[in-house]
């Protein structure tokens, strides 16, 4: 990449220059689905005029009926300013309140959320004139936030990720990890940890083979585990046993090159200004047959194929050692020209694992797109049969001076569905004459419509099962039930940096 995916480019539009004005929130039905619109104001409307795109959605494991959602919030699409905004739901997603912005008036991007084992939300949020990235913390839901760290003191680059161990009895529970691109960073480095709940954090370190644009997780044994790539086709999968440790540094004893079965694409036709995807890797912490099982998907454009992508899915049963060949989790008819974008998954406490991603499959004109959901019951050996979740819409339109819909959606997942945050195109504008980008929240489940039965795919190949591990059966699908209230889970050398150009 020659240039940063967020760039500090102009000011908040003059007062007087726009005027904001309401429409009905969206709520939009789609088969046994329903959208819930999130970014709405105060009296739950749709405010004409904004935009908003990447969310990040975080789930209280105690009370699944506590969501909140951070994402970027441009108060008109005239200008390219940007702040972190957020909105909670105290009801499961159905109704949705908007605050504002964790600082009103100050230039934000790149919104990532998580949550500890006890329900405490952390909104990760990236000061863009710096690349420097700060904590925040809420206690209450998400309905407000308190900063924890100072501005900028958490480190950080573009593009950044981090995650929280949430297993009680590891020697790491409740630190903070985050990664995030060297070559676009605060200050330096491409790693910090937090042993304080992201008030501070240690002086950032290297990361071998110096991973971009992918994400993080915990295993139960307090291992970290980093999955990322080199902005083309080459994938690894990173891990540090001593991060867990406060007493020392953390070091990087394992570095696993994976395939994913091709390359990732930025500046594809669905998403110009934009990634196709980017590297999301999760941990099982089920306790079952398939604990610590190490998952990465993402969507890549396969080797000498087309102008698309599928989304393609690995495993690990050795702690990393060695992985799956890679899996197409999409399963339409093969179409390198078609676009299934913004794959990303959510592993759930009793190890289900949810995918869910953007599809073209549908669309005459291979742009217009719907959110599409399979899952795996069995560590990711069989996947149920691919179910649209949303209607269609333009990725296309709404853009705030900034040609893309975001670069990923989120979802968490628990023993009976996942909640997904992504960002789509319903509303219409008549003042613009096309529609805008808006933030929404559906609720996917294997018992959301008629339950499919996953079909069995190949066998991953290159995959060392330890005698320890039995390799998992494919299990039954679940019934329909009311959705329970979730319960806490059991639980070489870095190349050298180019020199970057200036900061914008």
């Amino acid at each position: 990449m020659a240039e940063p995916l967020e760039k500090y480019e102009m000011s908040p539009a003059a007062l007087g220059t726009y005027r904001l004005d309401t429409s009905p929130r969206m709520i939009k039905p789609f088969g046994v689905f329903t959208s819930y619109q999130v970014n709405v104001d105060a009296n739950g409307n749709n405010i004409v005029g904004d935009a908003a795109n990447e969310p990040s959605i975080a789930v209280d494991p105690t009370d699944g009926n506590k969501i909140t959602i951070g994402w970027r919030q441009f108060d008109t699409y005239t200008s390219n300013f940007r702040q972190s905004g957020y909105g909670y739901s105290t009801d499961a997603g159905v109704t949705w309140h908007f605050p504002g912005t964790l600082q009103p008036g100050v230039f934000r991007s790149d919104p990532v959320l998580d949550f500890d084992d006890t329900g405490n939300f952390f909104y990760l949020s990236l000061l863009v004139d710096t690349f420097c990235g700060d904590i925040w913390r809420s206690m209450n839901g998400g309905q407000s936030w308190t900063e924890r760290s100072p501005n900028g003191g958490a480190h950080s680059g573009d593009k950044e990720w981090f995650t929280v161990d949430k297993t009680p009895t590891s020697m790491g529970h409740g630190f903070q990890y985050q990664f995030w691109t060297g070559f676009f960073a605060c200050d330096f480095g491409e790693f910090s940890r937090s042993t304080d709940g992201g008030a501070t954090w240690q002086s950032p370190i290297n990361i071998p083979n110096d991973p971009d644009w992918g994400s993080l997780d915990v295993a139960s044994n307090g291992y970290l585990f980093i999955g990322g790539n080199d902005e083309g086709s080459s994938f690894w999968c990173i891990r540090s046993t001593n991060a867990q440790n406060p007493g020392v540094t953390p070091t990087f004893d394992q570095v696993t090159t994976v395939n994913m079965g091709g390359s990732i694409v930025y500046g594809g036709a669905v998403n110009p200004g934009g990634l196709a995807g980017q590297t999301f890797l999760a941990v099982d912490r089920s306790g079952g047959s398939t604990n610590n099982n190490i998952y990465m998907v993402t969507s890549v454009q396969p080797f000498g194929a087309g102008n698309g992508t599928d989304v393609m899915f690995v495993r690990s049963t050795d702690g990393g050692v060695t992985f799956s060949a890679p899996h197409r989790i999409n399963d339409d008819p093969i179409n390198h020209n078609k676009w299934h974008y913004f794959g990303t998954i959510g592993v759930a406490p009793n190890g289900r694992i949810d995918s869910v991603w953007l599809d073209t499959r549908n669309a005459a004109n291979n742009t217009d797109s719907q959110l599409f959901y399979s899952y795996s019951t069995d560590g990711g050996v069989t996947w149920a049969p691919n179910v649209a979740v949303s209607s269609s819409f333009t990725p296309l339109e709404g853009w705030p001076q900034q040609n893309k819909i975001g670069d990923y959606i989120t979802v968490v997942s628990d023993n009976s569905g996942g909640d997904v945050a992504y960002s789509a195109t319903f509303n219409f504008n008549p003042t613009r004459g096309q529609h805008e980008q808006d933030v929404y929240f559906v609720r996917v489940s294997p018992s959301g419509g008629p339950t499919p039965t996953p079909t069995a795919t190949a066998t991953p190949t290159a995959t060392v099962t330890p005698s320890s591990t039995p390799t998992a059966s494919p299990t039954a699908t679940p019934t329909a039930t009311p959705r329970p209230t979730p319960t806490p889970r059991a639980q070489p050398t870095p190349r050298p940096h180019p020199t970057p150009g200036p900061r914008p």
